[in-house]
């Protein structure tokens, strides 16, 4: 049980900030990228939510170099899988697949971390505009007790309060997200701190 609970990894920071986890394990011939951004739903305002789970949606898009939807199909051709996720306080993006397939995630990754911005248009935020309130209608407001989590979140905090909205946000404040909010959110984005966190098997092998 010790060993189990030990995890033997390395962690240190790279000159742009971002913050490394490395852990190696060779039990399995896959490694596992998971990046970490430091923003929520807490990084929005009164009125203007939703915008971090949007970008759960905007960031398999497409970015400057990778067509639309094509991380999907990179990351699946090589046998892998990926998927992502957003709470409060972060939002964040993996896959796992081979480990010789190492360099296609690091790089997927760094061009939509880089360059998303030059590849958002109104098309595919109009598109995810209506994913992401049909998701809201089949998850919280068509669902038995889909808004029990909301209500109280709404009652126990202040409307000011960065967790008095829920993570998907207000379908009021869905309807009426535009290009350029869209594009002052993920300002903020770039500014802070981000983590990236790898859980590697095999590579320091395939580095030798």
């Amino acid at each position: 049980m010790e060993d189990l609970l030990n995890i033997d990894y390395k962690k240190f920071t790279l000159k742009n900030g971002l913050e490394v986890v490395l852990y190696k394990n060779e039990s399995f011939p896959t490694v596992s990228v998971n990046i970490w951004y430091k923003v929520g739903s807490a990084n929005e305002k009164p009125n203007k939510t939703g915008f971090a789970h949007l970008f759960e949606h905007m960031m398999f898009q497409g970015s400057q170099n990778v067509p639309k939807e094509k991380h999907f199909k990179f990351i699946q051709e090589a046998g892998g899988n990926l998927n992502g996720s957003t709470s409060m306080d972060r939002t964040n993006y993996y896959e796992t697949l081979p480990s010789d397939s190492l360099e296609l995630a690091l790089w997927l990754e760094s061009d939509r971390m880089g360059f998303l911005l030059q590849a958002l248009t109104k098309d595919k935020l109009n598109n995810q505009k209506d994913v992401v309130m049909n998701e809201r209608r089949q998850n919280y407001d068509n669902q038995p007790y889909g808004l029990a989590w909301e209500i109280m979140f709404s009652n126990l905090f202040p409307v000011n309060h960065p967790y008095h909205w829920p993570t998907i946000g207000w379908m009021k404040d869905i309807e009426k997200f535009e290009l350029d909010d869209v594009k002052d959110f993920l300002k903020i984005i770039t500014r802070l701190i981000m983590l990236v966190w790898l859980l590697v098997e095999l590579l320091m092998k395939m580095r030798q």
